[in-house]
């Protein structure tokens, strides 16, 4: 979409109409210190159209891309091949374009996809139920404990070490304004899952304990056992999955007891985007579908007899009284929620069981290789295509190295956690089907020479 600006004609109307004499005024409730007091230096004040995009692509051009050099980052967000077929679907005009379908008997189409979806997620993660996705599982992990202190009317969560930081933080911003207590426990360099820590820790005023399966570190957490211990004093289990293509290989979380199964949808079907858009997903027992935040489709039949789709007990803030909402969140991820969707469909079952077993067959390729390195350790035993490998010194340092060498090396655990010094020598490897036996020697060269 092309940047139109406005005349200072059309400005001073809309500040006339809103009641402002001058446009700062729009800016009243910022902090001072957060305000500029002049232009950012070094700015520019105007450019043409084309002298901006020739500036942007020589800054673009500096990237080292996921397609372009070996890699190995994951830590949330995964680099797999997507099918053409994905991108060429998801253009269609009646997908590309299409919204919120508020009028369901105009938009029987778009309610077919999000009711499909819906299946492959619960089907996926052992759940009884699923909702038509989230924004990213950072949001999805954090509307699940609000949903699990609706259920046990309990304000105390306690979660795991092995939960990414970034979900940690998008809890607590959240918990911050609603008085939810959220005990987590530290992350530790080892190469047990912090199972009996939390377990300690579980008590009757615990509304739930939350874990990430595979967790941040890669391991693999017994979720039979924490399912036990958190039903046994009355409170829930939510498993978090970050990397869905792991649940090819791995048992569905809710064939183990969770509750509430959350995750992020990028792994299959959506690429790498700096950062997004992605999708979160949201899966729960049938008991608890009232209590279930955001949008869910169900299928029923028309006045004809036919098969028919509508959005059902929409419980949203959009829908109902904004103080008895499930949730704040307003819309869904549709467009990534469909790309996920078709690449589920490419694959089918023993598809993505397939992928997964390629992905561990990668992993443990790459493992085996930096094992070898004098000084270079791997911390998992167990893990299905990201691990963690302690390396002698700081790991940020290494990864810059490698980078300047033209591989994407992992991602340092002090980046992740810079203010946890324990964890610095800690570098998270990712591996893929995209993974090949050159990309592994090139990481393994170029580890040896910063090293």
């Amino acid at each position: 979409m092309r940047y139109l600006p406005l005349s200072p004609a059309d400005r001073a109307g809309m500040l006339a109409r809103v009641g402002a004499g001058h446009i700062d005024e729009l800016f009243a409730d910022v902090p001072a210190d957060a305000l500029l007091a002049e232009p950012i230096p070094g700015l520019p004040a105007h450019a043409s159209e084309m002298a901006v995009e020739r500036h942007m692509t020589r800054l673009a051009a500096q990237n080292l891309s996921a397609g372009t050099a070996p890699f190995f980052l994951g830590a949330g967000a995964y680099r797999h091949h997507i099918p053409a077929s994905v991108d060429h679907l998801i253009q269609r005009g009646e997908f590309l374009t299409a919204y919120t379908p508020y009028q369901p008997e105009i938009a029987q189409g778009t309610l077919q996809v999000l009711f499909e979806f819906q299946t492959q997620v619960a089907r996926l993660f052992g759940t009884d139920i699923a909702n038509a996705s989230m924004y990213d599982g950072s949001t999805a992990c954090w509307e699940a404990i609000a949903m699990a202190a609706r259920i046990t009317r309990r304000g105390r969560t306690v979660i795991s070490g092995g939960l990414h930081p970034h979900y940690v933080a998008t809890a607590q911003g959240m918990a911050r304004f609603t008085g939810d207590v959220l005990d987590v426990l530290p992350t530790r360099l080892v190469e047990t899952p912090d199972c009996a820590d939390l377990i300690a820790i579980i008590d009757n005023k615990t509304s739930a304990v939350v874990v990430q399966y595979p967790d941040v570190l890669g391991r693999v957490p017994d979720l039979a056992a924490l399912a036990d211990a958190a039903h046994a004093v009355g409170a829930l289990l939510i498993v978090v999955v970050t990397e869905p293509v792991a649940l090819g290989l791995i048992e569905a979380p809710g064939h183990l007891g969770a509750d509430i199964v959350v995750g992020e949808g990028q792994a299959l079907g959506v690429g790498l985007n700096f950062g997004g858009p992605y999708l979160g997903l949201f899966g729960c027992r049938e008991k608890f579908v009232r209590q279930m935040p955001g949008r869910l489709c169900g299928e029923t039949v028309d006045a004809d007899g036919r098969r028919a789709f509508v959005l059902t007990l929409s419980t949203r803030e959009q829908h109902i009284r904004r103080e008895k909402a499930t949730s704040n969140i307003c819309t869904n991820a549709g467009l990534c929620a469909l790309s996920f969707s078709i690449h589920m469909s490419l694959l089918g079952g023993e598809g993505l069981a397939r992928l997964a077993a390629e992905n561990h067959a990668r992993a443990q390729a790459t493992a085996a290789a930096l094992a070898v390195i004098p000084g270079v350790s791997v911390l998992n035993q167990a893990y299905v295509n990201e691990f963690t490998v302690i390396l002698p010194g700081d790991a940020r340092a290494a990864v810059r190295a490698m980078g300047a060498r033209g591989v994407l090396g992992g991602v340092p655990l002090g980046r992740l956690y810079p203010d946890n010094s324990g964890l610095a020598n800690g570098l998270l490897i990712a591996a893929s089907e995209c993974t090949t036996d050159d990309d592994i020697a090139a990481l393994v060269d170029a580890l040896q020479e910063v090293l």
